[in-house]
């Protein structure tokens, strides 16, 4: 691992004078490969203000991370980003930047989850180009960002509004499809996911005079999976090998490339061909960051400081499954069937719009081959992800028989470093004396 002084470095140094500051405080994995990740996120910027100076389409999809900058692939000169991104911005910049500022002269203030950054963006003008189209899910979504969304009316925006219905298991004898992710939903909700895909089809269309057909529909979503499979194959080797060949900061990197490309699909594919090839060398080497024995962690959440999942690393951890927010970025779209069909299905993979006991048992299905050992419930400042969503997984995971902390990280968890290191390693430590009394 390197640090910003490194000479290796030059291009995190650059973005930490841009204002990036928190990147003084991160350590980084050396390979220039993981660098070139780091630049490629942090420049998502420059590359949007860039293609609409040279009359390109900008889209600020929200929400639904992942499925409409597949739609919006398939246009050419059109891309697609994430305002939602935004809620990394405060701690990156540690607070320089005044998104949560501006967002609490608007009336959303600390009580509602850190997403609400991006209204501040949209206010000042400032860390992205002003979108020519939002496009914005609304039902099954988060209430803090149900709120954010709905205040920018007051800013002048006319967000494009779709609904993504809560996901349910299918009635008995009810009409049911297998999703992606192997779960099975009633017939009549992918139909109406996919009306309402259709009506943002029709939508793109007008806004941006280019037809959306299958056609490139299908190319698009050709383009996707390709993205999709490099995730998943990174993840696989980072999650599975015994030396943690990929840190985790790093990974979640890897993760958010599968929600939008970070704008540029080509480079993307590229980035992710790099990191792929950096790990594969490793895990064939038997080299990586964390030694054999580092606990086994799944880790329930994005986290606001990407600080503390370095923190988990110095005491001991290191990651086996993860939930990030991203899974449903991660499932492969069907090539068989018509494309709206098929970005419906997937749509609904996201785990977010059930109950969190569902999300909980996906996450740790998911992880419970790679042995692991204990469980971070990562809780997101606000009303919904705090008060509720946190505890709740928590309690899921627990039933399972593993130590579970739930920890609430700050935009920028410096004041709490103390508890919160504290806290995982009481918790790595359990999962340390739980290998000793195993018969």
């Amino acid at each position: 691992m390197i640090a910003l002084d490194h000479p290796t470095a030059g291009v995190l140094r650059r973005w930490h004078a841009a204002g990036n500051l928190r990147l003084a405080d991160l350590r980084f994995d050396p390979a220039p490969e993981c660098l070139a990740l780091w630049d490629f996120v942090l420049s998502e910027e420059d590359r949007l203000r860039a293609a609409q100076a040279a009359g390109g389409f900008i889209v600020g999809a929200m929400k639904d991370l992942g499925t409409i900058p597949v739609l919006v692939a398939a246009i050419p000169r059109a891309r697609a980003f994430y305002p939602d991104g935004a809620w990394w911005l405060p701690c990156l910049q540690r607070q320089s930047g005044g998104q949560l500022a501006a967002a609490d002269r608007l009336g959303i203030g600390e009580g509602f989850c850190p997403v609400r950054a991006l209204l501040g963006c949209y206010a000042a003008g400032s860390d992205f180009p002003s979108p020519d189209l939002d496009i914005c899910a609304v039902g099954a979504t988060c209430d803090d960002f149900s709120a954010v969304a709905q205040r920018l009316a007051g800013l002048g925006r006319d967000p494009l509004w779709w609904e993504l219905p809560a996901f349910r298991a299918p009635d008995p004898g009810e009409a049911a499809v297998t999703l992606p992710n192997g779960e099975a939903a009633p017939a009549v909700l992918v139909a109406a996911v996919a009306a309402e895909l259709q009506r943002v089809r029709v939508a793109l269309g007008r806004a941006t005079g280019t037809a959306l057909d299958d056609l490139a529909l299908r190319a698009s979503i050709r383009r996707a999976n390709q993205v999709r499979a490099r995730v998943r194959e990174i993840r696989e080797l980072a999650l599975g090998a015994p030396y943690s060949p990929l840190p985790a900061v790093e990974l979640l990197l890897t993760e958010i490339l599968a929600l939008h490309f970070c704008s540029d699909l080509d480079r993307c594919l590229e980035i992710l061909d790099g990191v792929q090839a950096v790990v594969a060398d490793r895990v064939a080497r038997g080299v990586g960051h964390q030694p054999a024995d580092a606990v086994r962690v799944l880790w329930l959440n994005p986290v606001a400081d990407l600080r503390v999942l370095q923190w988990l690393e110095e005491a001991g951890g290191r990651l086996a499954g993860t939930d990030f927010m991203t899974a449903q970025a991660m499932a492969p779209i069907s090539e068989d069937l018509p494309p709206i069909t098929a970005l419906a299905q997937v749509a609904l993979c996201d785990r977010m719009i059930g109950s969190d006991r569902r999300r909980a048992a996906l996450a740790v299905a998911e992880a419970r081959p790679r042995g692991i050992e204990t469980v971070v419930v990562a809780r997101v400042p606000g009303a919904s992800h705090g008060c509720s969503e946190g505890p709740a997984m928590a309690q899921a995971v627990a039933t399972m028989g593993w130590p579970v902390v739930s920890i609430e990280v700050p935009v920028v968890a410096d004041a709490a470093s103390g508890q919160i290191r504290g806290r995982l390693e009481a918790l790595l430590e359990t999962a340390l004396t739980r290998r000793t009394v195993r018969p």
